[in-house]
């Protein structure tokens, strides 16, 4: 096999096809995992917005559950949760517990 030429290789960092993300599946990388706490939430889905890795669900304009194949833990969502009187709706847990 001829080794290819730098003119021949696909760019660093570029989306090269739509919807190339979905084929890799990088929740094993977590250490700490997000845990949604239905009845504190408002809905107001900063979480949604705020998701690096698109992980939380919505539909019909209200948010879901976690899709745990593609959170890393980043805890950003979290963060950004503002809950609902002081209780957030949203908490980092210790992956495997």
């Amino acid at each position: 096999m001829k080794p290819r030429g730098w003119k021949e290789l696909n760019p660093g960092a570029v989306i090269t096809e739509a919807g190339s993300a979905r084929k890799f599946k990088t929740g094993s990388w977590r250490s700490f995992k997000p845990v949604w706490i239905e009845e504190n939430c408002i809905q107001c889905m900063m979480c949604w917005i705020y998701c690096p890795d698109m992980a939380i669900t919505a539909k019909d304009g209200k948010r879901g559950e976690f899709n745990y194949y593609f959170c890393k833990g980043c805890g950003i969502c979290a963060l950004e949760c503002p809950g609902k009187k002081g209780k957030k709706a949203i908490v980092m847990e210790e992956e495997g517990q």
